[in-house]
């Protein structure tokens, strides 16, 4: 008997290439593009390690939970790291960066998270880019969240390492993952003695065995069904249009966001400033008397499918995360996921505004 999802002829190394290509295209890069077979971590980690020569210095911008993992991995590289830290309900500008590779002047790598969907904040990486380049850094972005959402410019905007995965905005799979390496970045890794090289990790052996190599034969067998549906995510990316597909992720932040502020009950976006909030998650501060963690539980046992999720950590009763990406980045998935909120808040003095919340939120959905 024969399926569809197992009985497939195998991935062609010229087949892994296009997909290549579609990757640049959609980042609008002339970098080399390496797709690694694991979820985003797996470049993170790759890209960290391969630029992280032990006693340089490294300036890391927190601005949520992934920006404390670089910074471990940095130091475990032996690396001296400057950590930037902002309240994770803002983002952080080029002007703090500037200061800070002002007051460090060896700073030879920066490592940013550009939307932080775990707190619902996004940052100008543009305007930092420019400073980084500036000072002559290497420049890593994690634009896992990011990409398909807004925009991301790596070669216009300085970046080079610039991770994605496809498993947000872009509406694909989670076991695939890509990163744009710069002509700088391939020079450092190469000066750096203790990059990965014979590894899963290695960055090197792609660019030696692969991209060097004319692309004519892949170091291992390719995560076959993961790369179908990276192409296939990418090729409706593509028939919807781009910027059509940012525009639905940003209506989709900005409707939420207007819901919560009608919906009332104590209910409030943890981002403070709109301007700051990515596009792919709004966060929201539940009402002291509440219960983040049960609050989603109450909201999910009337539909299991809605995009809702308690904050991480210590933020698990505090913070609820709305995460209209993808396929959810629709006015069904905000009006629904409010709704069902509001109606689990309930019960007396909640002072909830269900009514109200639709019609923000349609409104922002008609009107933009």
């Amino acid at each position: 008997m024969t399926h569809p999802f197992l009985d497939l002829s195998p991935l062609t190394p010229a087949h892994f290439a296009a997909i290549e290509r579609q990757v640049a295209a959609l980042l609008s890069t002339e970098q080399d593009i390496v797709i690694m077979q694991g979820e985003a971590l797996l470049p993170l980690e790759g890209c960290i390690r391969s630029a992280a020569r032990p006693g340089s210095t490294a300036l890391n911008v927190i601005t949520g939970p992934y920006g404390q993992t670089f910074g471990n991995w940095l130091r475990d590289c032996g690396v001296t790291v400057v950590d930037l830290s902002v309240p994770f309900h803002t983002a952080v500008t080029a002007e703090q960066v500037r200061e800070a590779l002002a007051a460090h002047p060896e700073t030879a790598f920066v490592s940013l998270v550009h939307a932080e969907a775990a707190t619902g904040n996004t940052n100008p990486v543009a305007e930092i880019g420019e400073a980084v380049r500036a000072h002559g850094a290497l420049f890593m972005v994690d634009a896992v969240a990011s990409v398909g959402a807004e925009p991301l410019l790596p070669d216009a905007w300085g970046v080079d390492l610039c991770v994605i995965g496809a498993q947000k905005a872009m509406g694909g799979p989670a076991g695939v993952s890509a990163v744009a390496v710069s002509a700088r970045a391939w020079q450092r890794f190469a000066e750096n003695p203790q990059a990965p090289r014979r590894s899963y990790l290695s960055l090197l052996d792609w660019k030696e065995r692969w991209i060097d190599g004319g692309r004519k034969a892949l170091p291992h067998a390719p995560a076959q069904l993961e790369m179908l549906a990276l192409e296939a995510c990418l090729e409706r990316i593509g028939s919807e249009g781009q910027d059509a597909v940012m525009e639905r992720h940003a209506r989709a932040a900005a409707a939420t966001r207007a819901g919560v502020l009608a919906l009332g009950g104590g209910f409030e976006p943890y981002v403070h400033a709109a301007a700051d909030a990515a596009p792919v998650a709004t966060t929201l501060r539940v009402p002291e008397r509440a219960d983040a963690s049960e609050l989603v539980a109450k909201a999910l046992a009337t539909d299991p499918g809605l995009p809702l999720i308690a904050g991480g950590g210590a933020l698990a009763k505090e913070m609820i995360r709305i995460n209209h990406y993808g396929p959810d980045a629709n006015q069904d998935a905000v009006s629904s996921s409010l709704a069902a909120l509001g109606a689990a808040l309930g019960g007396p003095g909640a002072e909830v505004h269900l009514d109200a919340a639709r019609g923000a939120v349609s409104a922002v959905w008609q009107n933009g």
